[in-house]
């Protein structure tokens, strides 16, 4: 991607077509399925099998926790090229030196979470209506996660967006999309011809016993569907 050839990608190194193109497939960890494996490890293996964008998403973690478990996993992601992410949390992001923060949708969180980590972070930020997505490009995301497309019990209190809606909120921006929620081998056929960049997995990667085997049939499909 952005980085040297032959060294680590640094923060700052991924541009715009770099980010869309990282975007296929956008793996989200949870600690509920590690069973004695580390995240890092997750993460390794996920990115071994094709995965491309990496995001730290536990809820449970205080600040410091996330911090020190973005310490283990930042080094795979930069090793691989990879950008890293934490939800929501853009303290955690700001110390981590993690790659940028992916947050929800409100007024004033993409400004915020610009303003304190800088032009260089990659923001992404939730959005599930046209009004939404243009109010976060307008605000400065980098990209969009658009879901729930699929009812999942990850985020239980989502509200599910259509296909149809998905496809209006591509069209109406400029920056790229991901979609998100309940997505799987065997859903990922919702995104065909809406115009998103990729997918958003969390168990689908992460729950899997193989994991380097999971996220190689999933960027597999990607590579070979019609987006």
């Amino acid at each position: 991607m952005g980085a040297a050839a032959g060294g680590p990608v640094q923060r700052g190194a991924f541009s715009p077509a770099d980010i869309r193109r990282a975007l296929l497939l956008y793996g989200v960890t949870d600690s509920a399925w590690l069973h004695g494996r580390t995240l890092a490890d997750c993460v390794r293996q996920a990115i071994a099998g094709g995965t491309t964008f990496i995001q730290l998403r536990e809820k449970h973690m205080t600040t410091d926790e996330l911090v020190a478990e973005a310490a283990t996993i930042l080094p795979v992601c930069r090793a691989a090229g990879v950008p890293f992410l934490i939800d929501d949390d853009v303290e955690a992001a700001l110390h981590s030196g993690a790659d940028g923060v992916h947050v929800g949708q409100s007024d004033t969180a993409c400004a915020e979470a610009r303003r304190v980590l800088g032009s260089d972070a990659i923001i992404g930020v939730s959005a599930q209506t046209v009004e939404q997505a243009l109010a976060a490009q307008a605000a400065g995301a980098d990209y969009l996660g658009v879901g729930a497309l699929i009812p999942t019990p990850t985020k239980p209190d989502a509200v599910d967006v259509t296909k149809e809606e998905l496809t209006r909120i591509c069209a109406a921006v400029d920056i790229p999309v991901v979609g998100i929620g309940g997505l799987h081998l065997n859903t990922l056929d919702v995104l065909t011809s809406t115009g998103v960049a990729g997918a958003a997995v969390v168990s689908a990667i992460f729950a899997a016993d193989d994991i380097e085997a999971a996220a190689r049939d999933l960027a597999s499909a990607l590579r070979n569907m019609n987006l």
